[in-house]
């Protein structure tokens, strides 16, 4: 616990970043599961976990690990692929390599509602988010929030 007796308060700027900041961390998830679900049948966290899933070997990862790649809980993910299981989007097999733990596999029609949903997620993130910061050095920002949450 850090010494509460020598921290000093916020300067007004680091102060008026902090509540920006936890605006867009309030704001952003909400307006693009908006648009993700006005469109189709996913929340953006359901999408996020058909994108990792995409993005690896054999479509398929250890539920544990993909909890972290999405900063989630164990519990909290299983109840996501729940959902994608039961619009057959993903599926759990047991891990042939690790009996106790589970695999999440990405399946044709996971696929399918990925392609689909794409353009729809990237016209979400482009209006919500980089329309809002045209002349701004991306990568730098992109720096900067690396250092607050690191890949």
């Amino acid at each position: 616990m850090a010494d509460v007796k020598h921290i000093q308060p916020l300067k007004p700027d680091e102060e008026a970043f902090l509540r920006a900041l936890g605006r867009v961390m309030t704001l952003l998830p909400r307006v693009v599961d908006a648009d993700m679900l006005e469109e189709h049948s996913i929340s953006t966290v359901e999408y996020m976990v058909l994108v990792h899933l995409s993005e690896v070997p054999y479509n398929q990862m250890r539920m544990s690990e993909l909890a972290n790649m999405c900063g989630m809980s164990l519990s909290g993910m299983t109840r996501v692929v729940n959902r994608l299981e039961s619009q057959s989007l993903v599926l759990r097999e047991k891990d042939p390599d690790d009996r106790r733990a589970w695999l999440a596999v990405l399946t044709s029609a996971g696929w399918t509602q990925l392609k689909e949903a794409w353009p729809t997620n990237l016209a979400s993130v482009r209006r919500h988010i980089f329309s809002h910061l045209e002349g701004c050095d991306i990568a730098a920002a992109a720096k900067v929030l690396e250092r607050i949450a690191p890949c």
